[in-house]
């Protein structure tokens, strides 16, 4: 095994820290982790330093990531599946995740749960996103109306089981289909309830909110949208202070009407970038869901009458595409990334690049365009044979 240098002190040109972009700063890392992050006072105070052309961050963190590598964590809802999806999205710049099980039959969401308790601490995993299937069939999008199902007593076992081990959950459901008491019951679990999949009216949503949900799932798509007349559920998310999750992949919504979203939401810091992502991401270009062939058409993920089905798209590539085409300031589109779900999984956690293995850490070009891993870019240690 090849391991990184430890107890080096560099010097980058730029730092994401506690949700800003920083100069002048010093970057320790001691024993394959980041220690510190320290002001910069001249070169003489750091005689071993090295320079760190770039900007150096946390890995990103995606809240919603269906699959990838191959791998649907819906048809392999084991640890050995979330360990397969983890490592796809880990080698393309995402460090944590929250892989999501969609409507499915109760056994699937069951092993869902069972996998993720299983699995609670393997490096990356940060909780589980249930995405239905207690939602809209109006508004399934590509999850099967056959599943979909009012809310059970099972499914609230469940989030609670998760709770009470104190893993992050977060349950995708659709007000009109789940009650105002039955949301604020698993609100008081601490899961995080969030709206969607729903075609719910402005006031029903409002009352979803006032219940105790915080959070919208892939803002625009699957929801009653916003009109004259009718607010609908996308004028309830711009008008409240829930966070609201979006994909940035140019199909699922258009870059102009993000760009302008992330202009009106109300809240600050509330709105954060998913994947969405599906096997095809770090994984071949086609999969089977409930049965039906999903394949990739000139960047689209569509079913077999050609509609959106998922999403083929990465977190490093939806941030730059944040700075290139919606022209988001780097910092601002760096905190949709990972400041802000990581504060949504927990407030009280500290930043995230503290602590973060070198391994997860990454290096980018001005402007966000690519990205390489610290790790590759460090001198590498003695290699250790056994």
């Amino acid at each position: 095994m090849v391991e990184p240098a430890h107890d080096i002190v560099l010097l980058p040109d730029q730092v994401f820290c506690e949700g800003r972009l920083l100069s002048d700063r010093a970057v320790h890392i001691v024993d394959g982790k980041l220690a510190r992050v320290t002001e910069r006072a001249d070169a003489s105070t750091y005689p071993h330093a090295r320079p760190l052309p770039g900007l150096l961050t946390p890995g990103l963190i995606d809240l919603q990531v269906n699959g990838g590598g191959g791998v649907l964590f819906n048809t392999s809802p084991t640890p050995a599946g979330i360990e397969a999806i983890l490592a796809a999205h880990r080698s393309l710049g995402t460090s944590h995740i929250l892989p999501t099980v969609i409507t499915d039959c109760p056994d699937v969401l069951e092993r869902a749960v069972d996998a993720v308790l299983s699995a609670w601490g393997m490096r990356g995993l940060a909780g589980i996103h249930i995405e239905g299937p207690h939602i809209s069939v109006q508004r399934r999008g590509t999850h099967a109306a056959e599943y979909v199902r009012p809310l059970s007593d099972d499914t609230k076992a469940h989030v609670e089981r998760l709770r009470a081990r104190g893993i992050p959950t977060m349950i995708t459901v659709a007000p009109e289909v789940v009650s105002p008491a039955e949301i604020a019951a698993l609100a008081r679990t601490g899961a995080i309830v969030s709206l969607g999949h729903s075609d719910a009216t402005f006031e029903q949503a409002e009352a979803a909110l006032a219940a105790g949900a915080r959070c919208f799932t892939h803002l625009f798509n699957a929801m009653s949208q916003m009109t004259g007349r009718a607010p609908g559920m996308v004028g309830a998310a711009l008008r409240s202070d829930a966070h609201a999750g979006f994909i940035c992949d140019g199909h699922h919504v258009s870059d102009t009407m993000l760009a302008i979203t992330l202009s009106a939401k109300r809240g600050r810091d509330r709105m954060f970038l998913v994947s969405d992502a599906m096997p095809t991401v770090g994984g071949p270009e086609e999969f089977v869901l409930y049965g039906n062939t999903i394949r990739v058409d000139d960047g689209r993920l569509v079913n077999s009458s050609g509609s959106l089905a998922g999403a083929h798209v990465s977190m490093a590539e939806s941030v730059t595409r944040l700075v290139k085409r919606l022209a988001i300031q780097p910092q601002a589109a760096l905190s949709m990334a990972i400041t802000t779900p990581a504060r949504l999984l927990d407030d009280t956690a500290g930043d995230p690049l503290t602590g973060a293995p070198v391994r997860d850490l990454l290096v980018w070009s001005a402007g966000l365009s690519d990205w390489r891993r610290l790790s590759d870019l460090l001198p590498k240690a003695k290699t250790r044979t056994s």
